[in-house]
């Protein structure tokens, strides 16, 4: 069955007109269960006990001081290195699967970025992960930390959160506070997007494993993603093992590369498995996030360069070690796609300068071993060569529809394509609504690149969208809409191009997890509920609705077996018929009028006779009330297509 969407929005501006008491379609910011106080400290009593340092090359000193009104606070002093600090031990106060939120208030001695991170040792892992839920600028002056969420991993052990600064200067700490965060429900009652587009291509997110470990995201998630991409938990930085590359290369094997899977990737793998939700494979080859040890002799980061041929064997133990590890523990999962190289090309069109990402996030440690970009035809013949025969290969890039990266990015994809080791293109997409109705890329631009990448005869793949509002902007609706229509303009162009894409990608769930969170980037508040940017970019659209795939019940069967053969009333024009489920004002259709006198007589200012509330109660509940007037509407914007859905 085909639906236009936008019908649902006329029929509840409709009812809205011509009575009150109509129940709320969209359920909103649900709060399931509010926020709960774990542990909070002024550090008025002098107590610092609960925080520690960081392990025992921590030379940090913590105590507490007052200022000259007589306010104590911590004192953090002889720090000798950047991540020396205090640190709050989770495991006993807080549990996977939970979100959690911590306040402070913080400043440095002098000008330094004050940071809140978040550390853990996943399941099965050795070495710990770490990461940076929030950073500021202090000038000397107390700053704000408000309300900063994180979330712990399911499995994941030595659990702490804690202060740390760019540099060596004196911190100071107060007003400390640990909670939960509400617990929100999904909106329930808008349509999947994955739904709405399952005649065009897929929609997909990427997660990260802290992201994932609340229900309500994996509830988000499984109502309108069928794609997923892990954020950083495949990236070589997190599966490379520099131990026992170390090892290998002592004893000789200069090429050795060892692999693994960390607690991480596995939450998130298991989650995908267990909902047959399809996996983009991101990333193999890339200049960033990859230690420059890999680079470099004996795996030393102060080593010489290897030269081509040794990380030649490198790259291809890699790419092997990642399918095959990928292979053994999870060969149910379906990686439908794999990010092969990215982010190869500068915005010209040239390969990248030369050197470690530790030095520069723009330096690539691959040029720095082959010169220039002469390595990535390699990369896409050993993962052709490794790869289940079902993976797409993708190349995958940002600012692609900037003309010298665009061109590149077409000319050697084309070559790859031809020679059969390159299936697409991936085209990144982090995109700016800057201020009004301006935007960069303009949506001409981009369709542009769209219409480059789709004729080279490569499959094109939309990775990691997303769209910035400006960050020197308040937040307004008046912004909000420019993003709506933006996001809009740029899908009608993908949707133009559907016979070449085969999915589309945001990069992230809420606006608050997103890594360019300053900016509200995506389709959902942090409270799960939809922007104008959700309603614009699936308004209009026709889509299947997906058949049901649950059997009615015995109980079910037998109620309706009875209503359908027991002696039939009599209709108000004398003509002998059955009741028809819904139609609670006789008329023989189901439309909004029938919500509207359900609605009088739940308030009390209208009488149903005996057939009316036969049609009334549509869940065959016993009883009428507000979830039967909201089913009907249901009904009638094609939310469902059959009362037997809500039986």
């Amino acid at each position: 069955m085909k639906r236009t969407i936008n019908r649902m929005t006329a029929a509840l501006l409709a009812a809205g007109c011509m009575v009150s008491a109509l129940p709320n379609l969209a359920t909103g910011a649900e709060v399931v269960e509010e926020a709960k106080d774990i542990y909070a400290t002024d550090f008025e009593d002098g107590d610092v006990s609960r925080f520690t340092k960081r392990g025992d090359r921590d030379t940090s000193v913590i105590a507490t001081d007052k200022d000259e009104d007589g306010n104590t606070f911590m004192t953090i002093t002889e720090r000798s290195n950047g991540w020396h600090g205090p640190q709050l031990s989770l495991d006993e106060i807080c549990e996977p699967g939970v979100k959690y939120t911590v306040s402070l208030r913080a400043r440095a001695e002098w000008y330094n970025d004050i940071k809140i991170s978040l550390q853990y040792t996943a399941e099965g892992a050795e070495d710990a992960s770490y990461t940076n839920l929030q950073s500021k600028t202090s000038q000397g002056e107390w700053v704000e930390f408000t309300d900063v969420k994180f979330s712990i991993p399911e499995g994941a052990h030595d659990v702490f959160v804690y202060m740390e600064a760019s540099d060596k200067v004196n911190l100071y700490m107060d007003d400390f506070s640990l909670k939960t965060a509400p617990v929100y429900g999904i909106e329930q009652d808008v349509p999947g997007l994955k739904d709405v587009y399952a005649d065009y291509f897929k929609i997909g997110g990427a997660v990260t494993a802290d992201e994932l470990a609340p229900q309500t995201t994996k509830d988000l998630i499984l109502k309108h993603y069928n794609s997923i991409t892990l954020g950083n938990e495949l990236k070589p930085e997190n599966m490379l093992d520099q131990a026992a590359c170390q090892a290998a290369a002592a004893a000789g094997d200069e090429t050795a590369v060892s692999v693994s899977l960390k607690g991480g990737a596995r939450s998130i793998l298991n989650f995908c498995r267990d909902n047959k939700i399809p996996v983009r494979g991101h990333v193999l080859v890339w200049h960033s996030q990859t230690p420059g040890w890999f680079f470099k002799e004996g795996y030393d980061p102060e080593g010489d360069w290897v030269d081509k041929e040794t990380m030649l064997g490198r790259m291809e133990n890699y790419i092997k070690g990642v399918f095959g590890v990928l292979d053994e523990e999870y060969p149910d999962v379906d990686f439908y796609a794999w990010d092969v190289v990215n982010e190869a090309f500068t915005d010209d069109g040239k390969p990248r300068t030369a050197g470690t990402y530790e030095e520069n996030s723009n330096y690539s440690g691959w040029v720095g071993v082959f010169g220039d970009n002469s390595f990535i035809p390699y990369a896409f013949e050993y993962a052709r060569k490794y790869a289940r025969p079902e993976t797409k290969l993708y190349y995958n890039d940002f600012n692609e529809y900037m003309q010298g990266k665009r061109n590149a990015i077409a000319e050697m994809a084309t070559e790859l394509h031809e020679k059969g080791v390159l299936d697409g293109i991936g085209m990144q997409s982090h995109l700016d609504v800057r201020t009004g109705s301006d935007a960069f890329p303009s949506v001409n631009v981009y369709e542009a690149a769209l219409k480059k990448f789709a004729e080279t005869g490569c499959d094109v793949q939309i990775t990691e969208l997303d769209a910035t509002l400006d960050k020197n902007s308040e937040v307004t609706d008046e912004l909000l809409e420019a993003q709506a229509q933006y996001y809009s303009d740029i899908m009608d162009a993908i949707v133009k191009y559907k016979d070449s894409v085969s999915a589309v990608v945001f990069w992230g769930t809420t606006d608050d997890m997103s890594w360019r969170a300053w900016g509200s980037p995506l389709l959902f508040n942090e409270d799960y509920t939809t922007k104008p940017c959700f309603k614009s970019i699936i308004d209009g659209i026709e889509y299947t609705v997906p058949e049901t795939t649950e059997k009615p019940s015995e109980a079910t069967t037998e109620a309706t077996t009875e209503a359908t053969t027991e002696a039939p009333s009599e209709d108000p024009t004398g003509d002998c018929i059955p009741p028809m489920s819904g139609d609670v004002n006789g008329d023989t259709e189901i439309d909004i009028m029938d919500v509207i006198v359900l609605n009088k007589y739940l308030l009390g200012s209208a009488e149903l006779d005996d057939k009316q509330k036969e049609a009334a109660d549509v869940d065959v509940s016993g009883e009428i009330d507000s979830t039967d007037s909201l089913n009907i509407l249901k009904y009638v914007v094609e939310i469902i297509t059959d009362f037997s859905e809500v039986r």
